[in-house]
């Protein structure tokens, strides 16, 4: 349990009370019996603060959400999430976390209620992070399956994630027409001097820097919304012939 034993060892916090603490259940429990042969320390649910493990947690939860949106969850779904896990995060986090991956399929999980425990508790930039990497399990297989799109944008919603912000991050992996423009949350009627103003906005919004505190694994996968966002910057100056 050394890897998923790191993220929790970052502390749990809130996810340990409401819905989310009970869909962990028996699985969080048995590493908590542990805690000192991985060396986890003690934690308190009165810490509200974002943490590696939280997050990590929560993923995890809502990725089980996602894979149950069409009724059925078929072996190479979970293959690929586990692929997933292990280009970001390495095999033994891939192992540990697709172990708590099936023990969130079986259960029921009560969506609404455990968006607002999220909402309530994490701030803004996290959430933001926690849709983009949504959209980047739920494409990992390399096709587009529309229930799982549909649930995730009603996550979107739960989050109290903005319609602009949704569409920017929907934008990154499934590309619409002005696609460039909506990751920037323009108008292709824009100016230049608008275009330049929403890239350092958005650029600012996404930087890695703002889920710095989630850790150095999940700050890693905040790269790529930052990417994304130069590479639509780049892409409209081109068509523009910006300086």
């Amino acid at each position: 349990m050394a890897r998923l034993g790191k993220w929790i060892g970052g502390g749990l916090g809130w996810v340990m009370g409401g819905p989310i603490g009970a869909l962990l259940g028996f699985f969080v429990g048995s590493m908590m019996d542990g805690a000192a042969a991985v060396g986890i320390p003690e934690y308190t649910t009165s810490d509200r603060r974002t943490t590696p493990g939280g997050f990590g947690v929560t993923l995890i939860v809502l990725i089980a959400a996602v894979l149950k949106a069409d009724g059925k969850v078929v072996k190479s779904e979970l293959d690929y999430v586990k692929q997933f896990f292990a280009r970001q995060f390495g095999q033994d986090t891939a192992r540990e976390a697709t172990m708590m991956l099936r023990d969130m399929l079986k259960q029921d999980i009560p969506l609404v209620d455990v968006c607002r425990q999220i909402a309530g508790n994490m701030d803004y930039s996290s959430r933001l992070q926690l849709m983009h990497l949504l959209f980047n399990v739920s494409l990992a297989d390399g096709a587009v399956n529309q229930s799982e799109q549909t649930i995730i944008e009603r996550i979107s919603g739960y989050l109290g994630i903005s319609s602009a912000d949704f569409l920017s991050i929907r934008n990154m992996f499934i590309p619409e027409t002005d696609s460039a423009y909506k990751i920037l949350e323009i108008d292709p009627s824009a100016s230049n001097e608008e275009v330049k103003k929403a890239y350092r906005k958005m650029a600012m919004k996404y930087h890695p820097d703002k889920v710095s505190h989630l850790g150095e694994d999940f700050r890693k996968t905040a790269d790529e919304k930052f990417k994304k966002v130069n590479e639509a910057y780049e892409k409209i100056k081109r068509e523009r012939n910006m300086t």
